[in-house]
């Protein structure tokens, strides 16, 4: 019996990070936009065409929530949501997965200041 019950336990502690893991959404921030990225040399990208430059502290995060280096996204075209510092410089970067990439999300600063944001369902509604 005892062994039994070792094996149960053991099998429900080995399962219990997958399932937690499972639950997990990511945190991308309110304030963030949406936009096509093109990587080119760090820090130089290319957002919606216009060229802007990586921040030097800037954090770039792939669908599974890792950080990746820009300079092994060099030459791709990735949609992301992304923060800006006070200079204009991209400081935080999330490329999107497919779930990410189905719910709407503001482009610019005047549609998130019109749209409203459903914390529940978390994501942005269109008026």
């Amino acid at each position: 019996m005892p062994r039994c019950l070792f094996t149960v336990t053991a099998a429900l502690a080995l399962a219990m990070p997958a399932l937690l893991c499972a639950q997990v959404v990511r945190p991308i921030p309110l304030k963030s936009l949406r936009g096509d990225l093109v990587f080119g040399l760090p820090p130089d990208v290319l957002l919606n065409g216009l060229p802007v430059r990586l921040a030097p502290g800037a954090r770039i995060k792939d669908a599974n929530n890792m950080l990746v280096l820009s300079g092994a996204l060099v030459g791709r075209k990735l949609v992301a949501n992304y923060t800006v510092d006070t200079y204009g410089l991209l400081m935080d970067v999330w490329l999107l997965n497919s779930g990410e990439l189905a719910k709407p999300w503001p482009q610019t600063t005047q549609e998130a200041a019109t749209w409203v944001y459903d914390p529940v369902n978390q994501f942005w509604i269109k008026p």
